[in-house]
C-alpha cells in the first residue's frame, strides 16, 4: 500500500521531472537556511557531492516532521570546480564572474536524492555530471547575461543547460536528470521497489 509521496523542494524543474514521469506526489518545501548550514562545511573539507548529500537529507527530514507516515523526496546539487563549491548567484555580476571562472574548463554538478520516512533516511543516491564549458570571450558572457536575464539568477553558475546555456557547453559526461538537479533513474527504480509507484 502506497505512503503517499512528498517532494521536499520548491524547484520548478524537479516538480516537473516528477510529474513528466507521471509520479503521484505533493509538494512541501522545506524551511531551512541551506547557506547556514553549509557554512560549518566550507573548510571541514567536506566534498562537493558529500554536502548535497547532507543537504538533501536536511531538507527532506524537516519536512519529514510535518508528513508522519509519507515517503519524503529530499534534493540537493552543487556545482564544484576542483574544491570550490558555486551557488546561486546573487546578481548579474556574481553570474558573469562564476561563467568567467568556469569558462575553458570542466566542472562537475552534484545531484543527491534521498527518501526520508518519519525523520529517519530509508534511502540515498549522489549522481555526478561533467560539463566542460568552452572558452568564453567576456564580451559573449556579457551578451549571454543580457538575454538570459534573471533566470540566470536561479541557477549554480549562472546558467540553465536545458535553455541557452548549452551554448556554453563544449562537452558533457552525465545524464540530463542529473543535470537538472534529480538523479530521476535510480529514484524511480527505489519508488518501483517500495511499491509507491506501478511497476
Amino acid at each position: 500500500m502506497p505512503k503517499g509521496i512528498v517532494l521536499a523542494s520548491s524547484s520548478v524543474h524537479r516538480r516537473e521531472l516528477l510529474k513528466n514521469a507521471g509520479v503521484d506526489f505533493t509538494t512541501d518545501p522545506a524551511e531551512l537556511d541551506e547557506r547556514a548550514l553549509e557554512a560549518p562545511m566550507k573548510d571541514s573539507g567536506t566534498a562537493p557531492d558529500e554536502i548535497a548529500q547532507i543537504l538533501a537529507e536536511a531538507k527532506a527530514t524537516d519536512v519529514s516532521e510535518r508528513h508522519p507516515g509519507s515517503l519524503v523526496i529530499g534534493a540537493d546539487q552543487t556545482l564544484s570546480l576542483g574544491d570550490r563549491v558555486f551557488h546561486k548567484p546573487a546578481n548579474m555580476e556574481e553570474a558573469r564572474r562564476a561563467l568567467l571562472s568556469l569558462s575553458g574548463k570542466t566542472h562537475h554538478l552534484n545531484s543527491a536524492v534521498v527518501l526520508v520516512e518519519n525523520g529517519a533516511v530509508v534511502w540515498r543516491h549522489t549522481s555526478i555530471a561533467a560539463l566542460t564549458m568552452r572558452e568564453l570571450d567576456p564580451g559573449f558572457v556579457g551578451r549571454y547575461l543580457a538575454h538570459a536575464g534573471q533566470k540566470a539568477l536561479t541557477s549554480v553558475g549562472g546558467y540553465q543547460i536545458e535553455k541557452e546555456g548549452i551554448q556554453l557547453m563544449e562537452a558533457i559526461e552525465g545524464d540530463y536528470f542529473t543535470i537538472i538537479g534529480l538523479p530521476l533513474l535510480p529514484l524511480l527504480k527505489e519508488l518501483r521497489a517500495r511499491g509507491e509507484i506501478d511497476g
